[in-house]
């Protein structure tokens, strides 16, 4: 069947379907027949090529260059090849570390995609049901409405002005006004999908009106199906963080190899080209100490933390570099409704002459249904079939004796809607307009008075205007409503024909109560240097006086309505921006040009919005919010962020943690770069001074274990108490700036002198002299000592300016690296058969307690280093 050629009911028939859509135990039935409705995902890597690819870094090649060498030496002079099975071991360990991680970032992306997924509302059992759009099937009844994403292929059976978005299918940029009759098909019996007026189809975008439609086809059965093979898969996107470490460390490993090669060739011509595996080894063991191989997988663990976090937090984060610029954050331009208030609507209020045909009006010119007691749909109009009800007017008993036959829907131009409905055989039809109360009192001629229509006065327009202002200066949302009768059904139902010569009846009241946690939000982004804008279509005294008790609109701040801003020039504007802190009364474009006009003063800026045409600005901003709850599915697929709860406290709260990981990652990037210049500071001067103080196998065992668990262990940190207590970082902040980069080159310096001095040590211990010399026992201690100086520096790393000892709460995943690093060197050095294979030797307890006592000597000096900044620090504010 060809539905589009095909009356509904014939459609509806062949799908086994009905207006009521299907039952929940027959969409089940459909489900596994079927299959769910998604398209063929592309062939994910297998665990070989996973594998096999992260054999292809380099520094990976150069190990397995050096592990070949030494099995081909030590063959030929009859040697162990504990030197060659212990650089592969960790080879295939990190290897199959950088696979689980891999594996573990796809789950955890799989799962937040199933947390965000887009949902579908449809018809079961005769009641309405939002589900994942991947659980739709064959014949169930779609609702559509503007903003929503289609989840399948479906015949229209009913519209209302739905027009819908279809470039992604037919390449056409305009709308498509759809309609529910049948199509004539052309000569060659078809009709051609950009025609095709009675279709939805996968992939496209309700943009006006409403609708409903039968599900047709699922899957790879749809239009979207036949074309996947063309689609691309989205390319993992990489922070800039990311980008700038990869760079980093391209730039180290290329400086890094080249000094190597150095190493190797004035040893090569020292030795008169003798040992040359030795040679080879110290070359390799250099390189292996200076290349910081684990630092981006380091941090993307993190943000993938960090991010799993956020989600558990209501705040899921669509795009990793969305992590780095929350941190950034310096304007937050946030609606209202269900952002800064509870979305939970109530009429407190009306003024009429007829409460009970405003009540009707009021119902019967909404979109919201009761289901069990409750309306479901938009808040404000939930807010008054509620009210409706309370007062004993359920709405489908309204609905039942006036049933709605045509509308002209709601659009954010007009500010009104307008519904018509048959009032019975021979009695005509009766059109209800609700919306701003100025702009339907604009459309009144009339009056309702006394139970009859008559002429309105300038005396009682002024009256009704000032009413309506008493109320918004209450903080109340207020509505207006009207009506017209007519004999005839008119021959028009488009809204310039419907909404004039209307008689007034009344406007509503309602109140949306603040969100308790908001206040205390709004605060926060005081001290945190963040400044909160009010964005809202609502009045501008009722706007006004909710951000004056929130704490938006602070004293010498304005508010201003999108009229207003429209005849301001865009130079003005940008020169004035600072001065507005609530607008009122505005239209999408005037949110682009808020976001803009605060983007081109350099401020990094975060937009919400949940409707469809919020998408622009949602855009536009450097951080784009869609709500979770009311967001359309258009919002919410060009958001960076996307909030579950739909609250504003999340966005500072995700502002907060944004900081808290971005400060975590580099504390662990002046960790894992200290660590590794002291390991090649080390290395490099026992090569000069002529003795081998760690061969790569220790250090590469140094790296895995006490350098990567504990920068993790890092990125658990708490956020520290001041995080929230000063200014954003400027997004072009260099990674090294605030002495990051200082601190690396001293703590790396200072680790350094710690190993090379305990290696001199053991030595004195293990021969009774000073001296420099090949020493087992000093090999030993250095290793000991630099395997636990990084472990306690990681201590030092909980904070880079307070004092460790001031932190109140303790970090037990860094407790736990202390706890199995000690066990694990321990093992390294007194178990026979390690230490063999390590090349240690058993060292006293006195020469233990030496190399643990060095170690922790990290802790003071980076203590009294700390101490100094923070004393300049203090003297430079003053």
């Amino acid at each position: 069947m060809k539905p589009y050629l095909e009356e509904k009911e014939a459609v509806l028939a062949e799908a086994g379907s009905s207006m009521e859509g299907l039952s929940d135990e027959e969409a089940a039935v459909r489900l596994v027949r079927d299959g769910h409705n998604k398209l063929k995902e592309g062939e994910k890597e297998s665990l070989i090529r996973k594998f096999l690819g992260e054999l292809k870094d380099p520094m990976t090649i150069v190990l397995i260059i050096a592990a070949v060498v030494s099995a081909i030496t030590a063959l030929y002079a009859g040697e162990s090849l504990t030197d060659t099975i212990i650089i592969l071991a960790v080879v295939l360990i990190n290897a199959c570390l950088g696979v689980y991680q891999e594996s573990k970032a796809e789950a955890a992306i799989e799962a937040l995609q199933q947390v965000a997924a887009a949902t579908a509302k449809v018809i079961r059992g005769g009641h309405l049901k939002t589900i994942h759009a991947d659980e739709v099937v064959r014949g169930d009844m779609l609702i559509l409405e503007a903003g929503d994403a289609v989840p399948a292929d479906a015949r229209i059976v009913e519209c209302a002005s739905m027009k819908t978005q279809e470039a992604a299918l037919t390449g056409e940029s305009t709308d498509v006004e759809k309609q529910s009759e049948a199509l004539a098909a052309a000569e060659n019996g078809e009709v051609s999908l950009g025609d095709r007026k009675n279709m939805v189809y996968m992939g496209s975008i309700v943009t006006y009106g409403r609708g409903h439609a039968v599900v047709t086809g699922t899957g790879m059965d749809t239009e979207m199906g036949a074309i996947a093979d063309a689609l691309t898969n989205a390319k993992d996107e990489e922070t800039p963080l990311q980008i700038k470490l990869k760079e980093l460390s391209r730039k180290l490993s290329a400086m890094i190899l080249v000094i190597c090669a150095f190493v190797f060739i004035v040893n090569l011509v020292r030795n008169g080209g003798k040992a040359v595996l030795d040679t080879f080894m110290i070359a390799v063991s250099l390189a292996v100490a200076a290349i910081p191989e684990g630092l981006s997988a380091v941090v993307t663990v993190l943000l993938s933390i960090g991010v799993t976090k956020m989600s558990k937090n209501h705040a899921i984060i669509r795009k990793l570099t969305a992590v780095e610029t929350l941190g950034c954050t310096q304007i937050i331009c946030s609606d209202k409704t269900g952002t800064l208030t509870q979305n939970k609507m109530t009429v407190v209020r009306k003024v009429t002459d007829d409460e009970k045909l405003l009540m009707s009006a009021m119902a019967l010119c909404s979109d919201a249904e009761l289901e069990e007691g409750e309306a479901v749909g938009e808040a404000t109009e939930c807010a008054l079939v509620n009210d409706a009800n309370r007062n004993g007017m359920p709405k489908e008993e309204l609905a039942a004796d006036l049933p709605r036959v045509d509308e002209a829907p709601f659009d954010s131009l007009r500010k009104m809607m307008t519904t018509l409905h048959r009032m019975g055989a021979g009695h005509g039809f009766i059109q209800f307009t609700k919306g701003a109360p100025d702009e339907v009192l604009r459309r009144c001629t009339k009056i309702w008075q006394g139970g009859q229509a008559v002429p309105i006065t300038k005396e009682q327009r002024e009256q009704i205007l000032a009413e309506n202002k008493g109320m918004a200066d209450q903080a109340l949302r207020v509505l207006g409503a009207a009506q017209r009768i007519y004999d005839e059904r008119p021959a028009s139902n488009a809204a310039e024909d419907l909404e004039q010569d209307l008689t007034w009846i009344g406007m509503c009241g309602m109140i949306d109560p603040i969100r308790p946690e908001v206040k205390d939000a709004i605060q926060k982004c005081r001290s945190a240097g963040i400044r909160p804008i009010m964005i809202t279509g609502d009045h501008k005294d009722t706007a006004t006086a909710i951000a004056r008790e929130l704490g938006i609109l602070q004293p010498g701040q304005m508010a201003i309505t999108g009229a207003e801003l429209d005849a301001i020039p865009d130079e003005v504007f940008a020169h004035d921006v600072r001065r507005y802190s609530v607008y009122a009364r505005v239209q999408p474009e005037n949110k682009v040009r808020i976001v803009n006009a605060w983007k081109a003063l350099g401020m990094v800026t975060a937009m919400t919005g949940d409707g469809v045409n919020d998408a622009p600005s949602i855009k536009s901003a450097d951080i784009g919010v869609g709500m979770g709850i009311t967001g359309t599915d258009v919002t919410k697929s060009v958001a960076d962020m996307i909030l579950t709860d739909d609250n504003f406290a999340t966005i500072v709260s995700a502002v907060g943690e944004g900081r808290r990981i971005y400060d975590n990652i580099r504390k662990a990037i002046q960790f894992l770069l200290s660590a590794n210049l002291a390991e090649v500071l080390a290395v490099f001067s026992a090569t000069l001074m002529g003795f081998t103080i760690l061969k790569p196998v220790h250090i590469l065992w140094i790296n895995l274990i006490t350098d990567t668990l504990p920068a993790i262990a890092l990125g658990m940190e708490d956020a520290e108490k001041d995080v929230m207590q000063r200014p954003p970082r400027h997004r072009k902040e260099s990674i090294f700036a605030d002495g990051l980069g200082f601190g690396i080159a001293f703590q790396g310096l200072i680790i350094a002198a710690v190993t090379v001095f305990s290696y001199f040590i053991g030595h004195r211990m293990e021969s009774g002299a000073w001296g420099i010399a090949e020493s087992p026992a000093g090999m030993t201690m250095a290793f000991l000592t630099l395997s636990m100086v990084e472990i306690f520096h990681s201590f030092n790393m909980r904070s880079r300016h307070a004092s460790l000892f001031s932190l109140k709460k303790q970090n037990m995943w860094l407790w736990g690296t202390l706890a199995f690093s000690l066990l694990i060197t321990a093992a390294v050095i007194f178990v026979p058969f390690l230490n063999k294979a390590f090349s240690f030797t058993p060292i006293t307890l006195a020469e233990y307690l030496t190399a643990m006592a060095l170690a922790l000597v990290v802790i003071p000096i980076v203590e009294i280093e700390k101490a100094i900044r923070r004393w300049t620090m203090r003297k430079n504010r003053k």
